[in-house]
């Protein structure tokens, strides 16, 4: 049965993770993981900086070959990291276990990776593999998938769907707001700039899953 599993790891212990010796309070979010052995070169997201050189920001590391800046939009940076494929890392251990990477958030204190595989050995080999090259992971849920009820509930990741629930019942989204993303980061354990990104994902999610299905206005009614 397909299954899925949450697992961290230190910060320093993924290449990316360098960008934290210069800008400790920031956010990292893999945007796009293509899952071939021989081209894995993923964009990634920077949340909380507005520096002009975003790329510099990132010490040397085996792991990396190149980081190219790509588009920036007020304190987000999007960039574009190719890989060096002989370093052992997590993303190289799931290629090769062929488990799927949903969701990764790194922050000065660890990262956070959701993952899916088709089995539940499937994920007991990728621990293993992890074990062997020296991975210091923790496993921190694993479930079975099940049947959901909606597309936009199988959008949704467990971190992101609980971050729209708190910030939902504390009133994050009323007007004027009840509550901040600070105090939604507390009551989670995660950084606010990690808030900021479950919901951000989360709502891409819920828009993405229900704006299709709604018909375009006309130009006589816009």
């Amino acid at each position: 049965m397909a299954t899925e599993a949450s697992f961290t790891v230190p910060s320093n212990e993924f290449p990316l993770g360098t960008v934290f010796e210069q800008l400790p309070n920031v956010s990292v979010e893999l945007e796009r993981i293509i899952p071939a052995r021989d081209v894995v070169i993923p964009y990634f997201w920077v949340r909380g900086t507005t520096i002009d050189d975003i790329e510099g920001a990132f010490s040397a590391h085996p792991g990396v070959d190149r980081i190219q800046f790509v588009d920036s939009v007020e304190d987000e940076n999007l960039l574009r990291v190719e890989w060096a494929l002989d370093y052992d890392d997590v993303l190289t251990a799931l290629t090769e276990t062929n488990i799927a990477l949903i969701e990764g958030v790194g922050t000065n204190q660890q990262w956070t990776f959701e993952i899916r595989g088709d089995s539940r050995s499937d994920i007991a080999s990728f621990q293993s593999r992890c074990r062997d090259v020296g991975i210091p992971i923790t496993l921190t849920a694993l479930r079975a998938l099940t049947p959901v009820e909606t597309a936009t509930e199988a959008a949704l990741t467990d971190t992101q769907q609980e971050a729209l629930v708190v910030a939902y019942e504390r009133g994050y989204f009323e007007s004027p707001r009840e509550t901040t993303m600070e105090a939604i980061g507390d009551e989670l354990g995660i950084s606010q700039q990690a808030v900021a990104s479950r919901l951000r994902r989360g709502i891409k999610h819920i828009l993405g899953n229900t704006l299709p299905t709604l018909s375009a206005p006309s130009r006589e009614s816009a």
